[in-house]
């Protein structure tokens, strides 16, 4: 995403239209690029087996490398080409905190941010994602910012009454939803085939096919399909309530976090410990209600409790 211009938290809370959104879209595409001739600036890491010392060369060099996906309201860049969302917002507050003045984004694929922190492309995931098993082998996880629901955007009148995934599989309703969304997995516990589904690049997208008739529904997080229908005051559509998914036969909390590689529990721990101040202040749900997240959103659950 585009380089950041200063603490650029109150961006959040402007409306957007559609063209400004798909302007973002290309900012991204054209930020990554920008990323990629700036490999040879990465900070590296190594299994040391003490933790490592990733934070104490961050803070030699004041700036941490922020791995994002483009998806609002966790990361993405606003109208003036400028880095904004949940995840750069707490991580410049944090990182601060820790002596990391700067922050720098590194734009890519949804389903490559876990790839990337590991090829050492960027330092930090700071992109919201969930906090699932399959996940907690592959990085560490800081303890979640939030906890999730998932609500359908839908035709105006939502004319098939799509409520819950069991809704779309018994109706037989066309569905779409992220590549690599955890939504995938939802659906697919009531027998809803990957290959049946419209996978999209983000909730604008959706927000476009449910529209256009490609789709009869989009699933998303809460927060997104509320923030994409709201902000582009789409005449077409609208988002039902939210529900709580099943995973496993058990109902199943989405929760959000930032990802740091497994040689780096020093700094995972830092920053966690930094993140508890804000949990316990109220500072971060005032942070984070910017971005369209409600009271109800915050969790205190542990990553460890979501990586069983």
């Amino acid at each position: 995403m585009a380089p950041p211009q200063g603490n650029n938290t109150g961006s959040a809370g402007r409306g957007f239209s559609r063209r400004l959104l798909l302007a973002g879209a290309a900012s991204v595409g054209a930020a990554g690029a920008l990323g990629a001739t700036t490999a040879c600036s990465r900070v590296s890491s190594a299994d040391t087996g003490d933790g490592g010392d990733l934070l104490e060369r961050l803070k030699a060099q004041g700036t941490v490398r922020l791995g994002l996906a483009g998806e609002q309201p966790y990361s993405y860049i606003d109208k003036d080409g400028e880095l904004t969302g949940s995840s750069p917002a707490i991580a410049r507050i944090i990182f601060k905190r820790l002596g990391v003045p700067n922050v720098q984004p590194f734009p890519t694929e949804f389903n490559s941010l876990i790839p990337g922190l590991n090829s050492l492309q960027f330092d930090v995931v700071a992109a919201g994602i969930y906090i699932i098993p399959e996940r907690c082998e592959q990085v560490l996880f800081a303890d979640p910012e939030y906890e999730m629901r998932d609500a359908f955007i839908v035709r105006k009148g939502n004319p098939k009454k799509l409520r819950t995934y069991e809704d779309i599989k018994k109706t037989g309703a066309k569905m779409a939803t992220g590549t690599g969304y955890a939504e995938i997995q939802y659906a697919a516990e009531v027998g809803i085939k990957k290959s049946d589904m419209l996978l999209l690049p983000d909730q604008l997208a959706g927000l476009l096919a449910v529209e256009q008739g490609r789709c009869d529904v989009f699933s998303g997080t809460a927060v997104t399909v509320r923030n994409v229908v709201r902000q582009t005051k789409s005449t077409k559509a609208e988002f039902t309530e939210a529900f709580t998914p099943k995973l496993d036969g058990k109902p199943d909390l989405g929760t959000g976090a930032f990802a740091f590689r497994k040689a780096e529990a020093n700094l995972r721990d830092a920053f966690n410990r930094e993140l508890h101040k804000m949990k316990k202040s109220g500072e971060l749900f005032r942070v984070m209600k910017q971005f369209g997240f409600v009271k109800e959103e915050m969790t205190t659950m542990t990553a460890k409790e979501r990586c069983k």
